[in-house]
């Protein structure tokens, strides 16, 4: 099977049922290389769903999942991270009390002082991949403009400085594909621009692609394009954001209510 290369991901009727409940219902579509796809729809369309299948978190019930030609259906969390495919996740609990600085270095895989062979004999190796490590890390933060967070607990920082220090994680493994899910949730306006920003430069500068759920329509205005509409587990248009907002189907499904209600109703 042939994938146009420019499709990073490709999602072929992908089903995800719970019980009698179909989270997923048929939803097919591309993610293109380099893109910010924003991933729009009301409550309970399916994209969260949606998100922890294409990140292996979730096994789907019937459909393919590809990555770069590759069917990476069902495989892993891990496997895909290595792959370069993250789906953002909340600072984990036992990392509260670790500095911003060290939760970065705690990201890349397969580090030498992970085995105990090493432990004993490559007392220098470790050494040095810590001092490279740390110095990664100082990068990221800064890049982030978050230096001034390096020496602080990562629990006594904001929501919105976690959600930053969560791209810095994706930075500490130079990630190909992201998936955020309602980044600006709980974020004030301020941070959300820095954010956005980070967002921006790391597509334009390191070439990554995002894919990102979001209710804000101001921050998926201003990052996203295309922007892709799901409704009741499937895809129901996809194009800019100024067409998605014109689209008829896609104002009933979010007011519930298309036009023909309201001239039955005589509004």
């Amino acid at each position: 099977m042939s994938h146009s290369d420019e499709h990073m991901i490709v999602v072929e009727d992908l089903h995800k049922h719970f019980g009698g409940f179909h989270a997923v219902d048929g939803a097919s579509l591309n993610i293109d290389r380099g893109s910010i796809t924003g991933l729009i729809g009301p409550n309970g369309a399916g994209k969260t769903t949606l998100f922890n299948v294409i990140a292996g978190v979730l096994k789907p019930t019937t459909g393919r999942v590809f990555m770069d030609g590759e069917d990476i259906t069902g495989l892993p969390p891990h496997t895909l991270f290595h792959k370069g495919l993250l789906r953002t996740f909340q600072i984990a609990h036992e990392f509260h009390s670790m500095t911003c600085r060290e939760n970065l270095m705690m990201v890349p895989g397969n580090q030498s002082g992970e085995t105990l062979w090493n432990t004993w004999f490559g007392t220098r190796r470790i050494a040095d991949e810590e001092r490279a490590l740390r110095a990664k890390a100082d990068e990221v933060l800064e890049f982030l403009t978050i230096s001034h967070l390096a020496d602080q607990k990562a629990g006594q920082i904001s929501g919105g400085q976690k959600k930053l220090l969560e791209l810095g994680r994706t930075m500490m493994v130079d990630a190909k594909i992201v998936f955020l899910d309602e980044v600006g949730a709980g974020v004030n306006r301020t941070l959300l621009n820095t954010i956005a920003d980070a967002i921006l430069r790391l597509n334009k500068e390191r070439g990554y692609t995002f894919v990102v759920i979001e209710h804000d329509m101001d921050f998926i205005g201003k990052l996203c394009d295309p922007v892709i509409c799901m409704a009741e587990g499937h895809v129901l248009a996809e194009g800019t954001l100024a067409e998605i907002k014109a689209n008829e189907q896609v104002i009933e499904a979010y007011l519930g209510t298309g036009l023909k209600h309201k001239d039955k109703v005589g509004a």
